[in-house]
């Protein structure tokens, strides 16, 4: 596992943390942030795990 998957994976964590708080105090603000941060995690996580695959081959 290399550096940008680990990041991009707490990054998407982070985005759903803020995602489920937004939602539950009504904060449709922090909702929104922690969709496109959750949104962004996910694609550096595919880039890193792309990087890791091209490293093996």
């Amino acid at each position: 596992m290399n550096k940008v998957q680990v990041k991009g994976r707490i990054k998407q964590v982070e985005g759903k943390i803020k995602e489920v708080a937004g939602d539950i105090v009504g904060n449709t603000s922090l909702e929104q942030k922690g969709k496109v941060e959750n949104a962004v995690g996910k694609v550096e996580a595919g880039f890193g795990d792309l990087k890791e695959d091209l490293k093996k081959k």
